[in-house]
């Protein structure tokens, strides 16, 4: 029994006629035009022509899209499968994947560093062009220009609360904007006597502290905008600093090979950590989040003390490689080769388990901490990575993490994690990345 209707069929054996007079097969255009019984001349105005090679291709290419939205369709059934609760613990590992969500444009030389409002869907980002850019990172969106400085901007950070936003510049000069209003440039600090490379808020918003090429690192008072102190002892430029999350450390990289780890109050030098090959160009407190994980890489048994802030710093410089350290007693714990270039920025995940490197390789690296493996690369920018930042911690106003020194999260809910990363480049773009 035949599925198709007596015009069908007639509409079939006409096309199938067409097509094997058109290709000169006589004898079969004979015997199927009697054993059909279908009369009919070959035409080349008829509808009939070409019409079973039009049917044919048609039903290739319907094919091949049934099978290209099917797998589609495999895709997303395979994302949805996943249940809330098991969403919510992957989010919680989620570390960067390629594409990013949003690339930035409009800065007009290399981005220099990317820093994240601690409330707010806000980024802030500064490039040797002598300007500041403020983007909402959700969206993508451009939404001012901060000029004021006139040589490239080195480091810019926002203050816990995010009211403030702090700058510093080949310059030599240290500005404040005021986020809060209308984001006006309301305090200049006469920095340092060469070009400052790294500036930071001091925990409790008081007071700031930055790092310059003149060889010194510097502590100013942010009402008063004086000089607090002035802490000498590398040879070289001062690349970075970073203070600890109590505030009671301060951790410094350099061009003469060295980090070293200062007494905030006094301006002791604590210790000196030396290992690098060449100009240490980044260094990063590990969260407490981070111990459990480096404790078991290193061996170093689990004790009580562990949960003061400050304990254990990674390091990344430009003999390409990032080193752990602890803290306390200046040991080397662990050597991270792998980057085939420059390492320029690092920045611990907020469960503790990984860190991330941006490097001039043009990529970002993931590290698992507990094993000290490269888990992850991505191919982030067309040119050197500068600066890596993870977003805010938490979504219930916990302590926020900017650039890389982060907050203490082991009182946060952890599911109210926000998780983004930007990245900046030579390219000159700032580039987001989303789950």
């Amino acid at each position: 029994m035949s599925l198709l209707s007596d015009r069908q069929k007639e509409d079939l054996h006409k096309s199938m006629l067409d097509y094997l007079h058109a290709n000169n097969f006589i004898a079969a255009f004979d015997a199927l035009k009697a054993d059909a019984g279908t009369q009919y001349t070959p035409d080349p105005k008829a509808k009939y022509a070409g019409l079973l090679e039009k049917k044919w291709t048609s039903v290739i290419r319907l094919q091949k899209k049934i099978m290209d939205l099917e797998n589609r369709n495999s895709a997303l059934q395979e994302e949805l499968s996943l249940s809330p609760a098991k969403r919510a613990a992957s989010q919680m590992d989620w570390v960067p994947r390629a594409p990013a969500a949003h690339v930035l444009a409009g800065h007009r030389a290399p981005v220099t560093r990317v820093a994240f409002h601690p409330q707010y869907s806000i980024i802030a980002s500064a490039s040797e062009d002598a300007t500041i850019k403020i983007w909402d990172w959700e969206t993508g969106e451009f939404e001012r220009t901060l000029k004021g400085h006139t040589k490239a901007i080195m480091d810019v950070e926002f203050d816990h609360k995010g009211h403030l936003l702090v700058t510093c510049s080949s310059d030599l000069f240290i500005k404040i904007w005021d986020s809060q209003n209308e984001w006006k440039n309301t305090k200049t600090f006469p920095g340092h006597d060469h070009s400052v490379s790294a500036v930071r808020f001091m925990p409790g918003d008081q007071h700031i502290v930055s790092a310059s090429r003149d060889k010194t690192i510097r502590v100013f008072d942010i009402a008063s905008t004086h000089l607090v102190r002035t802490i000498s002892g590398h040879d070289e430029w001062v690349r970075c600093v970073v203070p600890s999350d109590d505030g009671r450390w301060l951790a410094s990289g350099s061009k003469d090979h060295t980090v070293r780890i200062w007494d905030a109050q006094t301006g002791d030098s604590k210790l000196e950590l030396r290992d690098h090959q060449n100009d240490v160009e980044v260094v990063a407190f590990a969260p407490i989040a981070a111990y459990a994980a480096i404790r078991e890489l290193t061996g170093i048994p689990n004790t009580d003390r562990a949960k003061r802030p400050g304990l254990y710093l990674a390091s990344g410089a430009r003999d390409k490689t990032i080193k752990l350290w602890d803290a306390q007693t200046g040991q080397m714990l662990r050597n991270l080769p792998g980057h085939d270039n420059w390492v320029r920025a690092l920045a611990f995940h907020p469960s503790g388990k990984y860190l991330l490197s941006a490097s001039d390789d043009k990529t970002i690296r993931v590290w698992e901490l507990s094993t000290g493996r490269c888990v992850k690369t991505i191919d982030a920018h067309n040119h050197f990575v500068t600066t890596l930042s993870w977003g805010r911690q938490s979504t219930s106003g916990g302590t926020a993490t900017v650039n890389g020194t982060s907050g203490d999260t082991s009182s946060a809910d952890p599911e109210k994690l926000v998780n983004v990363v930007a990245t900046g480049s030579v390219d000159q773009t700032v580039k987001i990345w989303l789950p």
